[in-house]
C-alpha cells in the first residue's frame, strides 16, 4: 500500500467506503468476531473485496445510490468499456473483478483521487471562494441534518465536524442530490448576481427515481449496472463519455456558457452538479462551500440516464411544443415500490395504440434482460430503489425513500411474458382487493351515520391498512416466481392469499362497527345496514380475487 504524502488523504487507499461483509465470507484482515459488519474500506480494497461483500452501507440510503454508481464509472475506465456482451460475460465468468485493471487505472488517476490535492482536489475547486470569503456549516452538506431541520440526525449539538472518510462520502453525495436553492456565489463564476448563486436545481440524481439493481454481491451489483458500449439498451461513445476524474479540472463557472450537455451514463454518474471546496482542520473538516456547478435538465434524458423509469409528460410537451417529451418517474412516498412494478419491468406491454410509449423501464433493467442468456433465469435480483423529496422550490430536503423488491431475473426478461402478465395482473388483483376493504368501511361508516364527507376518512385508512397486510405477502409470493413457475398456479396461490387477508381484515371493521350500523339508515335512496356492507363486500373481493373461488361459492349481488 502507497503511503500519502503528509497532508493529503487520498481514496485510493486510504478506508473510507463502508461495506458489509458476506456473513460467511469476512474479508481478510478484519477480526473474525466483525463479521457480516460493516467496514470502511479504500477504493482499490471494495473492488478487491467486492466478491466477499454483499454489498455498500451508507450514512443515508441515497449515499449507497451515489457511491454505487460512483464505483460503476471507475469500472468501466478499468476496463475500458465493456466493448461488448462477450467482453461483459468474460466479466462475469470471473470469480472476482479484474483487479490487476482496476489498480493500473486508479494508479493513473492518482491525485485525482485526493481529497485535498492543492491543485484538483478529488470533486472540488480549488481556492473556490466567495467575495467575502465565507465558509458554511457542515449542516449545508449532511443530508441527514437538513438545514434548519435537522429531523434525520442523530448527531450531538454543538458545531459538527467529520472525519476525511465522512466529508469525502458526503461530497460524492452532495454533487448527485444536493437540494437547489441560492448557494454562496463563487468568485470567477458570472452567473452570481448580488453575490449570490441563484437556483439551478437539484444535483442530478435528486431528479430521479433511483433504481438499482443489486445482486448477491457487490462484484454481482457492480457488473449488473456495468452496461455495455454496444448494448442495444443504452448505447455508450467510450471515447468521450468519460468520469469527473478523466475530464479536465472545471473552475467555479459552468464548463460552457449556458450549460453542457451530458456525453453519457458515466457522466452522468459523476456529474458535478455543484462547486465545493472543503475545509479542514488539522485531521477534521470544519467547513465546506459549496456554491452552483454544472445545470442540467432532465427532459429526454432516457438514452443517456439508466437508473430510472421514466414517464411521457404531454405538460411538458406543451410547455417545450415539442411532439414527445420524457421525465423521470420519481417515487411516490405514499405508494410501495411493487404497486408500480407495471413501469419497472422490461417485459411489460407499455405501448398505447399507436401512441407512444405512457413510460419507458429503466435502462438498466433492459440490460439485465439482455444479458439474461449469460446470468440464467433464477439469478436473485434486488430491485434497490431509492430517492430524495425536496420542499418548496426544491430548496430543502424532506425525505429520503428507500424500498426494494426481490425477485428472479426471469421477470426481467422478454421472453417470459405470461409470467410477467401474471405478477402485473397480481398487482392490479391487490389494489381491487384493497379498494373492496375501503369501500366496506365507507358503507359500514354511512350505515353508522356518517355523511357523505365523513366517510373518506374510514376509507383512506382501511385502503392503506390493505396495502399495508398485503405488502409482505405479495414481496414474498413475487420473490417465489421462477423460470419453472406455471404462471396460473401462482396467480391462484396469490389470490388464495390475499383473499384470506382481506377477508380477515373485513371481519375485524365488521366487529368494529357500531351497534348503530346493524340499524342502518337510508343512503342514496336505499338501505344501508353492516349486514348490506358486507355482502357488497363480499361480491367486491370474488371480483378482485375469482381464483380464490370455488364455481360453488355463493356470493349475494
Amino acid at each position: 500500500m502507497r503511503v500519502d504524502e503528509p497532508g493529503s488523504f487520498n481514496l485510493v487507499d486510504q478506508p473510507w467506503l463502508p461495506a458489509r461483509p458476506l456473513a460467511d465470507r469476512p474479508v481478510a484482515h478484519d477480526h473474525p468476531d466483525e463479521r457480516g459488519r460493516p467496514v470502511e474500506l479504500s477504493l482499490l480494497d471494495v473492488f478487491d473485496h467486492a466478491h466477499e461483500l454483499s454489498g455498500l452501507v451508507g450514512d443515508v440510503p441515497t449515499q449507497v445510490f451515489a457511491l454505487t454508481r460512483m464505483l460503476v464509472a471507475v469500472l468501466h475506465g478499468a476496463v475500458d468499456g465493456p466493448r461488448d456482451l462477450d467482453h461483459w460475460e468474460r466479466l462475469w465468468s470471473q470469480e472476482r473483478l479484474p483487479g490487476d485493471e482496476v489498480r493500473a487505472y486508479l494508479e493513473r488517476h492518482r491525485s485525482r483521487f485526493d481529497l485535498f490535492d492543492p491543485e484538483v482536489p478529488f470533486l472540488q475547486v480549488a481556492g473556490l471562494s466567495t467575495a467575502k470569503g465565507e465558509v458554511s456549516e457542515l449542516n449545508k452538506l449532511i443530508a441527514d441534518m437538513p438545514n434548519g431541520h435537522p429531523f434525520f440526525t442523530t448527531r450531538l449539538g454543538g458545531r459538527v465536524r467529520l472525519s476525511f472518510a465522512e466529508a469525502a462520502r458526503w461530497l460524492v453525495h452532495c454533487h448527485a442530490f444536493d437540494p437547489s436553492g441560492i448557494k454562496s456565489g463563487a468568485v470567477g463564476d458570472k452567473r452570481v448576481k448580488s453575490g449570490k448563486g441563484y437556483p439551478i436545481g437539484t444535483g442530478w440524481a435528486g431528479y430521479l427515481g433511483g433504481v438499482l439493481p443489486e445482486g448477491r454481491t457487490l462484484r454481482e451489483t457492480l457488473l449488473l449496472n456495468l452496461i455495455a458500449a454496444d448494448s442495444v439498451a443504452l448505447t455508450r461513445n467510450t471515447a468521450v463519455d468519460l468520469p469527473a476524474w478523466e475530464r479536465p479540472p472545471v473552475g467555479p463557472a459552468e464548463e460552457v456558457d449556458g450549460g453542457r450537455e451530458p456525453t453519457g451514463p458515466v457522466d452522468l454518474y459523476t456529474w458535478q452538479s455543484r462547486r465545493v471546496r472543503l475545509v479542514r482542520e488539522g485531521a477534521e473538516v470544519a467547513g465546506v462551500l459549496i456554491c452552483n456547478g454544472e445545470r442540467i435538465t432532465p427532459q429526454n434524458k432516457e438514452h443517456l440516464e439508466p437508473h430510472t423509469a421514466w414517464r411521457r409528460s404531454k405538460a411538458q410537451e406543451k410547455k417545450l411544443r415539442v411532439a414527445q417529451v420524457y421525465m423521470p418517474r420519481e417515487h411516490d412516498p405514499e405508494r410501495a415500490v411493487w404497486r408500480g412494478l407495471q413501469s419497472l419491468l422490461p417485459g411489460a406491454e407499455k405501448n398505447q395504440d399507436d401512441e407512444a410509449a405512457p413510460f419507458v423501464s429503466p435502462r438498466v433493467l433492459e440490460w439485465v434482460a439482455e444479458v439474461g442468456g449469460v446470468i440464467g433465469n433464477d439469478l436473485p435480483v434486488r430491485l434497490h430503489t431509492l430517492g430524495m423529496t425536496y420542499g418548496a422550490q426544491s430548496a430543502t430536503t424532506t425525505d429520503i425513500l428507500d424500498d426494494g423488491l426481490a425477485l428472479r431475473s426471469v421477470l426481467l426478461g422478454r421472453d417470459a411474458r405470461p409470467l410477467v402478465r401474471t405478477a402485473l395482473d397480481s398487482v392490479q388483483a391487490a389494489e381491487k382487493a384493497a379498494q373492496a376493504l375501503g369501500r366496506l368501511a365507507a358503507n359500514l361508516a354511512a350505515a353508522a351515520g356518517a355523511g357523505k364527507d365523513e366517510r373518506d376518512g374510514p376509507r383512506t385508512r382501511a385502503t392503506e391498512l390493505a396495502y399495508a397486510e398485503l405488502d409482505v405477502g405479495f414481496r414474498r409470493w413475487l420473490q417465489s416466481l421462477r423460470a419453472d413457475t406455471v404462471p396460473l398456479e401462482a396467480a391462484l396461490t396469490w389470490h388464495v392469499t390475499a383473499e384470506r387477508l382481506i377477508r380477515g381484515l373485513g371481519a375485524d371493521l365488521q366487529a368494529q362497527a357500531p351497534v348503530t350500523a346493524w340499524v342502518g339508515r337510508v343512503v342514496d335512496k336505499r338501505l344501508m345496514t353492516s349486514a348490506h356492507a358486507d355482502r357488497w363486500f363480499r361480491r367486491d373481493l370474488r371480483t378482485a380475487l375469482p381464483l380464490a373461488y370455488s364455481e360453488t361459492t355463493e356470493v349475494a349481488s
